[in-house]
């Protein structure tokens, strides 16, 4: 019973980290596109895509919380029942824990998304600052 809840949340976490993946597809894509121009932005997509999902589902998929129903975790020795309410908790953490563990890969992501794109922003106006400078001489 154990290798079924086992496998349950992998499939649970991959599809929630996949659908998570192409919910935030175009805003990925655009801030990319952005960092990195549209030649390298193919690419760079395709490798944060993957990384959602292998964060989504390392994190989804808790094997030290799994454990208890194969160690003797319980009070008086023995694993816990694997009952429907222990399913429907299982389930629930798996979907928690695989968005909590992309929320925070993609914050990171956007939020260095955005200090790239001030950066390169206030490069380029002071190219031009400069170059207007330039001219007027």
């Amino acid at each position: 019973m154990f290798l079924v809840m086992l496998l349950v949340a992998l499939v649970v976490s991959m599809l929630t980290a996949t659908l998570t993946a192409r919910f935030f597809d175009k805003a990925v894509d655009r801030v990319l596109a952005n960092i990195v121009g549209a030649d390298l932005a193919e690419a760079w997509h395709k490798y944060i895509q993957f990384a959602i999902v292998v964060v989504g589902v390392s994190g989804g998929v808790q094997l030290w919380e799994l454990q208890k129903y194969i160690a003797n975790k319980g009070d008086n020795g023995t694993p816990p029942p694997l009952n429907f309410m222990s399913w429907v908790l299982e389930i629930y953490r798996t979907v928690i824990e695989t968005l909590q563990s992309i929320v925070w890969m993609l914050l990171l992501f956007f939020l260095c998304g955005m200090i790239a794109i001030v950066i390169m922003r206030s490069v380029e106006q002071k190219k031009k600052n400069s170059s207007a400078g330039d001219d007027e001489s």
